[in-house]
Order: structure tokens, then sequence, then C-alpha cells
């Protein structure tokens, strides 16, 4: 073999081994990401999403040392599969916040049943629509762009090769987790509070007229009600989601006080 052939396999043998360790971090994030890795999208599919990733991140990426042996492997494999998955697991609360503000909202304003249990995740209707106009929305914003600069920032504050700190992640994830709830609630608070004024003046007209079945004037009433909040209410729903994705995506460890 010649030098220069030899120089060349050996080259070759490092930016593998680069591709490698960046395919580690990028495929749990890409396996979590909305549109990306929904349970939907063909395996074969994802597998050419994370490779196109690879390689869009990898040159961006600072190179290291080759690991020499099987512990040092080993040990490549686990910190960049964890720092993976704590990155998309972030990103996959807001799928969570979603579904939760869909199921908040339809139980408020009873359209709970309707198509309850038309996917692998029984969502009511509503829940699919925002899911739905959601992913579409970030899809459209750029999700993909975000999601590499993600890929890429994340080394600064999650080196190659290192564990995070059990406690640091443990106050991460709990404060992702509250602020992913809040979110929910946030988005579902018209539907709330429409469910609220719904009961308070049917209480009204009970108390006023007992021999009225205002279960069924009511009924409808509400239905109506809950899908013109839906319609008015969802633009603005899902603009405030898409910030608090994107404030996410531009600076995962940010926690609110």
């Amino acid at each position: 073999m010649t030098p220069a052939l030899a120089e060349l396999f050996d080259i070759a043998n490092r930016y593998l081994w680069h591709g490698l360790a960046v395919f580690l971090r990028v495929a749990p994030i890409v396996s979590m990401l909305p549109a990306f890795g929904e349970r939907t999208v063909p395996a074969r599919v994802k597998q050419v999403i994370i490779l196109c990733f690879v390689l869009i991140i990898a040159p961006a990426v600072p190179g290291f040392a080759m690991p020499m042996g099987f512990d040092a492997l080993t040990l490549l494999i686990g910190t960049e599969t964890v720092a993976g998955l704590t990155l998309g697991i972030g990103i996959r609360l807001f799928i969570l916040a979603l579904q939760t503000a869909g199921s908040i909202a339809a139980q408020s304003t009873s359209l709970s049943q309707i198509l309850g249990g038309a996917a692998a995740d029984p969502l009511p209707a509503m829940g699919y629509i925002l899911i739905i106009g959601g992913i579409a929305l970030a899809v459209m914003s750029g999700l993909h762009v975000k999601a590499a600069a993600l890929v890429i920032l994340s080394y600064e504050m999650l080196p190659m090769g290192q564990f995070p700190g059990a406690q640091i992640i443990s106050e991460w994830g709990v404060s992702k987790v509250a602020e992913a709830f809040a979110l929910s609630f946030t988005l579902a608070a018209p539907f709330v509070i429409l469910s609220v004024v719904y009961n308070l003046a049917l209480g009204v007209i009970n108390k006023a007229m007992p021999q009225l079945m205002v279960a069924f004037v009511g009924a409808p009433l509400i239905t109506a009600g809950g899908l013109l909040v839906l319609l008015l209410a969802s633009p603005f729903m899902l603009e405030r989601w898409l910030g608090a994705l994107d404030s996410y995506l531009a600076n995962p460890y940010w926690t609110p006080r």
C-alpha cells in the first residue's frame, strides 16, 4: 500500500468515526422530532433523514480523538445517546403540551368523545387538530434548520464523551415538564373560561326555571361555542406554542425561575 493511499484510509477512518459519533446524538433527537419522528413515518425514511442531518451537522462539530478500546467506545455510545435523548425528550414535551391542551379543551366543551380512538394515541378531535396544525406550522417555520442548530449548540453544554450531571438533568427535566404543563393550561384557557361561563349560566337558568330541561338546551350551545372558540383562538394558540418551541430550540438549557 502506498503512503498516499494509507493516508487516505486514515483520513476516511477518522471522518467515519466522527460521523458515527454525531449519528449517535442525532438519531435520538430525530426520532422524537415533530413531523420527522412520528410513528407514521417509515423506519427507512427516518434513517435517511438522520443521515441527512448527520451530513449537515458533522462538518460544524469540532473533531475529537478516536476512541481507543471497547471501554472508550462504550462510553461514547452511552454519553451521546443520553445527550440525544435528553434534548429529544425536551422537544417532545411540546407535542405533549398540545395533546394535553386539546384534551382539556375537549373535556371542557363536551367534545372529548368525538373520534377519541382514531389513532394510536387516543385523543379527541381537538387534540388532533392542534397537533396537526402545530406540526405543519413548525415545519413551515424551518424546524429542520432550527433542529440542526440545536444539535450544534448542544456540544457546548453537553461535551462529547461526558455524561451530564444527574442533579442538573433532574432539575432541568422537572422544570421542562412543569413548563410544558403550564403551556398546555395556558393554551386551553379560553375553553376553560367558556366552560365556567356556560355552567354558571346553566345553573342560573335551572334555578329560575326548574321545569326546563337545560341539558338538552345547553348541549348544542356548548358544542357550537367550543367549535367557535377553536376557530377564533387556534391561530393565537398555535402562535404561542410555536414561540415556546422556538425559545427552546434557541436555548434548551434555559429554565424559567
